[in-house]
């Protein structure tokens, strides 16, 4: 009963970040731009605890605009009708976005000014990383352009329904990196069976369908394949 309503209220969570990116431009701008960024610091071979400084100005930008975007939803529900205070309220709740992004912009240049800059003068040589950094990195990219995707097509659910199936594309993307990651057959297909049960309960609970499934395993395995590719 535990296991389901945490499932329930992650889905609830899940699914208040959907809305946010299929109703605000701003917020689509920073999925995009998080995207970009994780992949450049990767290819950039940015260290380890640079890559935490990044990425943490990433999840406090995207948490800032998912805030305003709520303030505002609330405003609206207990005023309807034009008052300064309530301009107030979106005025300084998009403020804080302002300086969060101007926050992160400032680590951010800090950070990989020095690495492109270095680029430029000797050439882009792609760095290689650790099959879980890989990993990480797959599964955080995957599970971004699903709600990109989804926000794009404005139809489904982050957990339910739409296309494509979200968990089909973490499912085979976890295959494949294990795949990466181990050298036991057993192991992998076991796995496989795994990503394959939880694509093809989807479909038979009626949440997706077969061509739903389809793309998201096909999301999943392919941008996981490649970034196992370029960069081990």
């Amino acid at each position: 009963m535990c296991t389901r309503r945490w499932f329930e209220s992650a889905n609830n969570a899940i699914e208040g970040v959907l809305h946010a990116a299929k109703s605000q431009r701003h917020v689509r701008y920073h999925f995009y731009s998080a995207v970009v960024v994780i992949l450049l610091s990767t290819v950039l071979g940015l260290s380890r605890y640079e890559f935490i400084a990044v990425s943490i100005m990433v999840i406090l930008v995207l948490a800032t605009e998912l805030l305003n975007t709520a303030i505002e939803a609330a405003i609206d529900l207990f005023s309807l009708d034009f008052h300064p205070k309530a301009r107030i309220a979106k005025d300084v709740a998009a403020g804080a976005v302002l300086v969060t992004a101007v926050g992160a912009a400032t680590v951010g240049y800090m950070i990989l000014y020095p690495a492109i800059r270095r680029v430029l003068d000797t050439g882009l040589e792609l760095q290689h990383h650790g099959k879980p950094e890989i990993t990480l990195v797959s599964l955080l990219v995957v599970l971004i352009l699903v709600v990109i995707v989804k926000a794009w097509l404005g139809h489904g659910h982050p957990l339910r329904g739409g296309m494509p199936s979200g968990h089909a594309a973490v499912a085979f993307s976890a295959w494949v990196a294990i795949i990466q990651m181990t050298d036991s057959s057993v192991v992998s297909v076991l796995a496989g069976l795994l990503a394959a049960g939880i694509a093809g309960s989807r479909i038979t609970l009626k949440v997706h369908t077969l061509f739903e499934v389809l793309l998201g395993a096909l999301l999943g395995m392919g941008v996981t394949y490649l970034l196992f590719f370029v960069f081990t």
